[in-house]
């Protein structure tokens, strides 16, 4: 369950879906499932609409999560006239 935004210099809590971008990540279990193999899991990630405004998220190299600057910034109106299509 996401209950704060990603951005670790951020911390808003999430109350609404309707601001801000979740992102989606198949990450390794950590405890072996059923048949004793460790496979993946979906996690889910999200900034608010102030960090997802000038960030997103994305798999480092080293399979990590990290944040990354967008080569675009998008502002708030764009944002939430993309939502309503």
């Amino acid at each position: 369950m996401v209950d704060y935004c990603a951005n670790p210099s951020c911390g808003k809590p999430l109350h609404y879906l309707r601001e801000g971008t979740v992102f989606l990540f198949e990450v390794p279990k950590i405890e072996p499932d059923d048949t004793g193999g460790l496979g993946t899991r979906l996690e889910h990630y999200w900034l608010c609409g102030q960090c997802s405004a000038t960030q997103l998220l994305e798999r480092a190299a080293d399979g990590e999560i990290r944040m990354a600057p967008r080569r675009t910034p998008r502002s708030g109106a764009k944002m939430v006239e993309k939502a309503r299509r």
